[in-house]
Protein backbone atom coordinates (compact mmCIF):
# COMPACT_ATOMS: atom_id res chain seq x y z
CA UNK A 1 0.00 0.00 0.00
CA UNK A 2 1.60 3.56 -1.17
CA UNK A 3 1.77 6.21 1.55
CA UNK A 4 -0.47 9.09 1.76
CA UNK A 5 0.55 12.31 -0.29
CA UNK A 6 1.24 14.86 2.43
CA UNK A 7 -1.67 17.65 1.95
CA UNK A 8 -1.35 20.36 -0.51
CA UNK A 9 -0.39 23.67 1.55
CA UNK A 10 -2.51 26.58 0.48
CA UNK A 11 -0.01 29.44 -0.29
CA UNK A 12 -0.36 32.28 1.89
CA UNK A 13 -3.26 34.97 1.11
CA UNK A 14 -1.91 38.15 -0.01
CA UNK A 15 -3.30 41.26 1.71
CA UNK A 16 -5.73 43.35 0.12
CA UNK A 17 -5.31 47.26 0.05
CA UNK A 18 -8.19 48.06 2.59
CA UNK A 19 -6.63 44.81 4.99
CA UNK A 20 -3.30 46.46 4.57
CA UNK A 21 -4.56 50.07 5.36
CA UNK A 22 -6.51 48.73 8.48
CA UNK A 23 -2.91 46.87 9.66
CA UNK A 24 -0.89 49.88 9.94
CA UNK A 25 -3.02 52.05 11.36
CA UNK A 26 -3.25 49.37 14.35
CA UNK A 27 0.23 49.27 14.61
CA UNK A 28 0.42 52.83 14.29
CA UNK A 29 -2.57 53.11 17.08
CA UNK A 30 -0.33 50.64 19.24
CA UNK A 31 2.59 52.77 19.04
CA UNK A 32 0.82 55.72 19.69
CA UNK A 33 -0.80 54.17 23.37
CA UNK A 34 2.38 53.51 24.65
CA UNK A 35 2.36 57.53 25.04
CA UNK A 36 6.22 58.03 23.13
CA UNK A 37 5.43 60.79 20.72
CA UNK A 38 9.35 60.66 19.44
CA UNK A 39 8.61 56.83 18.32
CA UNK A 40 5.22 57.18 16.94
CA UNK A 41 6.13 60.15 14.84
CA UNK A 42 9.13 58.37 13.49
CA UNK A 43 6.51 55.24 13.28
CA UNK A 44 4.18 57.81 10.92
CA UNK A 45 6.82 59.04 9.19
CA UNK A 46 8.47 56.05 7.98
CA UNK A 47 4.90 54.72 6.74
CA UNK A 48 5.23 58.22 4.72
CA UNK A 49 8.14 57.64 3.23
CA UNK A 50 7.38 54.27 2.26
CA UNK A 51 4.17 54.97 0.39
CA UNK A 52 6.21 58.05 -1.62
CA UNK A 53 8.31 55.52 -2.55
CA UNK A 54 6.16 52.89 -3.31
CA UNK A 55 3.60 55.09 -4.95
CA UNK A 56 6.51 57.20 -7.08
CA UNK A 57 7.76 53.65 -8.16
CA UNK A 58 4.02 52.67 -9.88
CA UNK A 59 3.94 55.67 -11.58
CA UNK A 60 6.80 55.42 -13.14
CA UNK A 61 5.66 51.64 -13.72
CA UNK A 62 2.05 53.10 -15.26
CA UNK A 63 4.18 55.71 -17.49
CA UNK A 64 5.91 53.20 -19.04
CA UNK A 65 3.61 51.04 -19.95
CA UNK A 66 1.94 53.71 -21.68
CA UNK A 67 4.30 54.22 -23.82
CA UNK A 68 3.44 51.85 -27.01
CA UNK A 69 6.36 49.75 -28.22
CA UNK A 70 8.53 51.12 -31.07
CA UNK A 71 10.46 48.71 -33.57
CA UNK A 72 11.98 51.49 -35.01
CA UNK A 73 14.10 52.37 -32.11
CA UNK A 74 13.90 49.12 -30.79
CA UNK A 75 12.31 50.33 -27.54
CA UNK A 76 9.95 47.92 -25.30
CA UNK A 77 7.90 48.56 -21.80
CA UNK A 78 9.65 45.97 -20.29
CA UNK A 79 13.14 47.11 -21.59
CA UNK A 80 12.06 51.05 -20.67
CA UNK A 81 11.35 49.15 -16.65
CA UNK A 82 14.21 47.28 -16.86
CA UNK A 83 16.25 50.37 -17.54
CA UNK A 84 14.15 52.83 -14.65
CA UNK A 85 16.18 52.77 -11.50
CA UNK A 86 13.41 53.21 -9.54
CA UNK A 87 11.06 50.42 -11.03
CA UNK A 88 14.65 48.03 -11.04
CA UNK A 89 15.72 48.69 -7.28
CA UNK A 90 11.95 47.64 -6.23
CA UNK A 91 11.47 44.13 -8.56
CA UNK A 92 15.34 43.69 -6.66
CA UNK A 93 13.98 44.26 -3.48
CA UNK A 94 11.08 41.64 -4.00
CA UNK A 95 13.19 39.24 -5.68
CA UNK A 96 11.00 39.66 -8.89
CA UNK A 97 13.98 40.95 -11.31
CA UNK A 98 13.85 39.02 -14.30
CA UNK A 99 17.48 39.58 -14.60
CA UNK A 100 20.51 37.79 -13.21
CA UNK A 101 23.07 39.27 -10.99
CA UNK A 102 25.64 39.55 -14.00
CA UNK A 103 22.93 41.31 -16.51
CA UNK A 104 22.13 43.63 -13.92
CA UNK A 105 25.67 44.81 -12.96
CA UNK A 106 26.51 45.27 -16.79
CA UNK A 107 23.04 47.32 -16.84
CA UNK A 108 24.18 49.86 -13.90
CA UNK A 109 27.66 50.13 -15.20
CA UNK A 110 26.26 51.00 -18.53
CA UNK A 111 24.64 54.05 -16.83
CA UNK A 112 27.67 55.51 -15.09
CA UNK A 113 29.62 58.49 -16.97
CA UNK A 114 33.59 56.46 -16.39
CA UNK A 115 33.78 53.37 -17.96
CA UNK A 116 34.28 50.40 -16.04
CA UNK A 117 35.03 46.81 -16.44
CA UNK A 118 33.96 43.67 -14.07
CA UNK A 119 37.61 41.65 -12.90
CA UNK A 120 35.03 39.53 -10.34
CA UNK A 121 32.03 38.98 -8.63
CA UNK A 122 31.51 36.89 -4.99
CA UNK A 123 28.29 36.26 -4.16
CA UNK A 124 28.37 34.93 -0.21
CA UNK A 125 30.59 38.35 0.18
CA UNK A 126 28.44 40.37 -2.06
CA UNK A 127 32.26 42.25 -2.81
CA UNK A 128 32.38 43.55 -6.56
CA UNK A 129 35.92 44.33 -8.08
CA UNK A 130 35.85 46.44 -11.06
CA UNK A 131 38.74 48.62 -12.79
CA UNK A 132 38.46 51.16 -14.37
CA UNK A 133 38.60 51.18 -18.28
CA UNK A 134 39.20 54.27 -19.34
CA UNK A 135 42.31 55.75 -21.08
CA UNK A 136 43.11 58.45 -18.19
CA UNK A 137 43.04 55.58 -15.88
CA UNK A 138 42.01 56.75 -11.98
CA UNK A 139 37.84 56.95 -12.44
CA UNK A 140 38.55 59.68 -15.87
CA UNK A 141 39.04 62.98 -15.21
CA UNK A 142 42.83 64.08 -13.82
CA UNK A 143 42.99 60.88 -12.17
CA UNK A 144 43.41 62.72 -8.88
CA UNK A 145 42.03 60.72 -5.94
CA UNK A 146 38.86 62.66 -5.31
CA UNK A 147 37.77 62.25 -8.87
CA UNK A 148 38.81 58.66 -8.32
CA UNK A 149 36.32 59.12 -4.95
CA UNK A 150 33.61 60.45 -6.99
CA UNK A 151 33.37 58.16 -9.93
CA UNK A 152 33.27 55.14 -7.23
CA UNK A 153 30.41 56.98 -5.81
CA UNK A 154 28.57 57.43 -8.97
CA UNK A 155 29.26 53.37 -9.79
CA UNK A 156 28.08 52.10 -5.89
CA UNK A 157 24.74 54.67 -6.54
CA UNK A 158 24.11 52.40 -9.78
CA UNK A 159 24.38 49.41 -8.15
CA UNK A 160 22.27 50.25 -5.17
CA UNK A 161 19.72 50.76 -7.74
CA UNK A 162 19.77 47.68 -9.78
CA UNK A 163 22.21 45.31 -8.23
CA UNK A 164 21.55 45.52 -4.25
CA UNK A 165 23.25 42.23 -3.43
CA UNK A 166 26.22 44.22 -3.79
CA UNK A 167 27.65 44.91 -0.41
CA UNK A 168 30.77 46.33 -1.35
CA UNK A 169 32.87 47.58 -4.33
CA UNK A 170 36.65 47.12 -4.63
CA UNK A 171 38.57 49.38 -8.02
CA UNK A 172 41.70 48.15 -8.72
CA UNK A 173 44.25 50.34 -10.39
CA UNK A 174 44.04 50.05 -14.05
CA UNK A 175 47.31 49.85 -16.53
CA UNK A 176 47.66 53.57 -16.84
CA UNK A 177 47.23 54.11 -13.01
CA UNK A 178 50.63 51.58 -12.48
CA UNK A 179 53.82 53.27 -12.27
CA UNK A 180 56.36 52.93 -15.16
CA UNK A 181 59.07 51.33 -14.96
CA UNK A 182 62.11 53.14 -13.82
CA UNK A 183 64.81 54.06 -16.29
CA UNK A 184 68.35 54.36 -15.19
CA UNK A 185 70.74 56.89 -16.46
CA UNK A 186 74.65 55.66 -17.00
CA UNK A 187 77.65 57.19 -17.81
CA UNK A 188 78.38 56.01 -21.40
CA UNK A 189 81.74 54.88 -22.18
CA UNK A 190 83.81 56.48 -24.43
CA UNK A 191 83.66 55.32 -28.22
CA UNK A 192 86.95 54.51 -28.98
CA UNK A 193 90.36 56.56 -28.45
CA UNK A 194 91.52 59.63 -28.13
CA UNK A 195 91.19 61.39 -31.64
CA UNK A 196 88.11 59.50 -32.95
CA UNK A 197 85.29 61.38 -31.98
CA UNK A 198 86.69 63.65 -29.21
CA UNK A 199 89.72 66.02 -28.63
CA UNK A 200 92.87 64.07 -26.69
CA UNK A 201 94.53 65.93 -23.51
CA UNK A 202 96.85 68.71 -23.55
CA UNK A 203 100.24 67.41 -23.05
CA UNK A 204 102.39 69.96 -20.21
CA UNK A 205 105.11 72.12 -21.83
Amino acid sequence: MSAAAPPAVAPPRALDAVEAGQRVDELLDRLTTTGDQEVCAAAEDLVRVLMDFYGAGLARIVDRLSTPADRATGYAPLAGLLDDELVSSLLALHDLHPEDIGTRIARALDSVPDPVEVVGFDEESGILRLRSSSEAGGGGGCGCPSTGAAAQRSVEDALACFVPEVNQVEMEPSATDREPPLLQIVTRPPAGPAGAGQAAPAKAP
